[in-house]
């Protein structure tokens, strides 16, 4: 037999497996009330945790390994609401997506304009392409007469190279010495 075994009969017949039993199951029902954890997705598809999505909770990204701490920072949810991270690890505010609706439907209502504005815009509109035009116009007769005023100006003299014309390089060895082999290769190098 093996030594657990040996002191489970003991006990049994003292009594004290009653006992030990109780308080064994009262330490496991305390253990077994674990705390759940919310989950919530981000709108890229990043899995968060925390035990409720309220503002002073921790939250984590829960990762194949292991739970990491939320940068700070503000982040969308898959739902439409914006999860604000205060301090790292720590819900700071959830911004309902109701908010974000309203100011949406604000922008909408101020993108519809009357028939009336809307023909005065189309009206403004063609006014500024007939400026446009007439300033093509302008612009294309300035540069007609340009061009005839260059074709009427004569062009400048043409300069023309001389190949003739050589310069003489006058180069000097042994001027008051003997003339040495050196120096006549050299006199017949410069063509002297």
């Amino acid at each position: 037999m093996k030594s657990t075994e040996i002191l489970d009969k003991i006990k049994t017949f003292l009594g004290e497996e009653k006992v030990v039993e109780t308080q064994l199951e009262e330490i496991t029902e305390e253990t077994q009330e674990e705390v759940k954890l919310a989950q919530a997705k981000l709108d890229n598809g990043t899995i968060l945790e925390a035990e409720a999505f309220e503002a002073g909770n921790e939250i984590f990204i829960v990762t194949e390994d292991d739970r990491v701490a939320v940068p700070v920072g503000e982040y969308q949810m898959e739902d439409g609401q914006m999860l604000v991270v205060s301090e790292e690890g720590i819900i700071g505010e959830i911004k309902a997506q109701e908010s974000e609706e309203e100011v949406e439907a604000e922008e909408e209502v101020e993108a519809y304009v009357s028939k009336q504005e809307f023909e005065s815009a189309v009206e403004e509109i063609k006014g500024m392409i007939n400026e446009l035009k007439d300033k093509k116009e302008e612009m294309a007769e300035v540069e007609e007469q340009v061009k005839q005023e260059l074709s009427e100006t004569p062009a400048t003299e043409p300069i023309s190279h001389n190949p003739e014309v050589k310069q003489k390089v006058n180069l000097k060895f042994a001027q008051n010495r003997k003339e040495t082999t050196l120096d006549r290769v050299m006199k017949r190098l410069t063509n002297n």
